[in-house]
């Protein structure tokens, strides 16, 4: 059984972590695997919109601790580090289409941070997020002390990383590190209906709306401006944004390409 799902229909990718027996924690073959549907996601033209979830009960519960206590399978903190959770991450931010976070139970450790690093996270009523790293006398890794502190706050940051406390989704929602908290019984419908409206958006301008919020994080007040104009003018010259000028005009639905 493949530890991760593919389906890709009407210009969304549901990719999905398929170990539910281990609350889909990672060992290697799911994390190189997940590199790989993402490499393909980011070429795939039919790809407009990308929602990573998990199967079961967990989200993801972070790294397989079987794995790295194994003398046989133990890749090693440095492997795991650099060819699994890093990579993950740019991946999830340089891919230029809009990837949603349904989180739909537990994100623990590494789980939650690459969570944190979609660009919409959708999360079940049940969902709970925990920085687990320091309970077992580690440290957040996976752009857990680069993402959480902007999203939440310095104090709220140090506090949750350093003490290792569950918050339950709705908490989470109010700390501002999830977009929206959604009812069990209509969950997969919020999701699909979220990831249908950006899939039928223009691919191209929020891929650019992408872009600038990644440079935001580093950039100063002149630099953001600069870039912001270099990709408006991109973005005019698409054929979505001509397209959303004449349904304006038009005054009908526009219907946008991704082009």
């Amino acid at each position: 059984m493949s530890s991760i799902q593919l389906k890709i229909e009407n210009n969304i990718a549901y990719i999905t972590l398929n170990r539910p027996e281990v609350f889909n924690s990672f060992n290697r073959e799911m994390a190189l695997q997940l590199q790989d549907i993402f490499d393909d996601c980011k070429t795939n033209d039919d790809v407009r919109a990308i929602v990573l979830t998990g199967k079961g009960k967990a989200f993801c519960a972070g790294q397989d601790l079987k794995e790295v206590t194994s003398p046989e399978h133990n890749p090693g903190f440095k492997k795991i580090l650099e060819e699994h959770y890093n990579p993950i991450v740019l991946k999830i931010r340089h891919i230029e289409k809009p990837i949603i976070a349904a989180v739909n139970g537990v994100a623990a450790g590494a789980g939650a941070n690459i969570a944190l690093a979609c660009d919409i996270v959708l999360a079940h009523e049940k969902a709970s997020f925990i920085q687990a790293f320091s309970l077992i006398g580690l440290i957040p890794d996976s752009g857990g002390t680069f993402f959480l502190p902007r999203l939440i706050g310095f104090q709220k940051a140090s506090a949750l990383a350093m003490l290792g406390e569950k918050i339950p989704a709705q908490e989470a929602e109010k700390l501002g590190m999830v977009y929206k908290v959604i009812p069990d019984e209509v969950f997969q419908e919020e999701v699909q209906k979220t990831a249908i409206k950006l899939a039928n958006m223009p691919t191209k301008a929020l891929g650019f709306i992408k872009q600038l919020l990644n440079q935001s994080l580093t950039n100063n007040l002149e630099s953001q401006l600069d870039l912001e104009s270099k990709l408006q003018i991109e973005a005019a010259q698409t054929d979505d944004y001509a397209e959303g000028v004449s349904a304006f005009i038009e005054k009908r639905k526009p219907v946008f390409k991704g082009k």
